[in-house]
């Protein structure tokens, strides 16, 4: 598979972007040029950048920038009028309902451990008392006498909504060492520390691992946390990942969000490890 635009790659592209819009504002405008802004969910940054790079070449005089900053920052946006689509990686919410959103793919939400730890899996219930802190030490899971640094995602990240959920553990109820914002940040840390355990995209810590991160998804109550039994429906804990914008975005929001549903946005997609979705 193409490794594609998975964390710094798509970055530096969204600056090139930027970079290209500054340079144009600061010259001579082009009279037929499209500025757009895509702004929300980490875990879509990604992927959107690659449909971003699609879209430009497509669509000859238009830059798209794409941004991250959460799901929620996403939603208040497009609501503001600050961003032309906004990236959301859960199912829209009922006071939300003021916003049309375009599926394009699902995810799941998945427990990682450093790749040296020896525990496989976790049930429903251990994973909860390990992060409510009833849980402190590895050797009660199984594993080796070893302190359970636990990390958890910023307020404003759908990926903490997920995880909350499901593991019925409010977020005020977490018992942290450590809050991170994206999930590249929780991958990073989870790495870094033999006795640490987080939550993050699937798709994100698939990519990573197979890139020789030493990190690895776990079971939950014997489900396989991977790609194919998300896309095989047998692992419970999985998301929607939607663009949203409002009812009368113009022909330019539209197109975006064509080429976010094209033959060619699947194939990245797949590519970035998510789980492809019909049109």
């Amino acid at each position: 598979m193409n490794s594609g635009w998975r964390w710094g790659q798509w970055a530096v592209a969204s600056v090139v972007s930027v970079a290209g819009v500054g340079l144009v504002g600061c010259g001579r405008p082009a009279a037929d040029e499209q500025r757009m802004s895509v702004v929300g969910s980490s875990t879509i940054a990604p992927l959107m950048g690659e449909i971003a790079k699609l879209h430009e070449v497509r669509h000859p005089g238009t830059r798209v920038d794409v941004q991250t900053g959460g799901s929620t920052r996403g939603v208040v946006d497009v609501r503001t009028g600050v961003a032309h689509v906004g990236m959301v990686s859960r199912a829209l919410k009922p006071d939300e309902a003021d916003l049309q959103r375009v599926l394009i793919a699902r995810d799941g939400v998945g427990v990682i451990v450093h790749g040296s730890n020896p525990v496989k899996a976790l049930s429903r219930d251990q994973v909860a008392s390990v992060y409510r802190g009833a849980i402190r030490n590895w050797r009660e899971l199984g594993g080796p006498d070893l302190p359970i640094s636990v990390i958890s995602k910023a307020e404003g990240r759908s990926t903490l909504e997920v995880f909350s959920g499901y593991f019925a553990v409010p977020y005020k109820e977490i018992k942290a060492q450590l809050v991170i914002g994206d999930n590249q940040q929780g991958i990073q840390a989870v790495a870094a520390s033999p006795g640490a355990i987080g939550y993050v995209s699937i798709g994100s810590a698939e990519f990573e691992a197979r890139q020789g991160t030493p990190i690895r998804l776990v079971a939950i109550d014997g489900q396989s946390a991977s790609t194919a039994a998300v896309a095989a429906g047998t692992y419970a804990v999985v998301r929607e990942l939607n663009l949203v914008f409002k009812p009368d975005a113009g022909p330019a929001v539209q197109a975006l969000l064509a080429t976010a549903r094209s033959a060619d946005a699947a194939r990245v997609v797949e590519a970035q490890f998510f789980v492809t979705t019909k049109p």
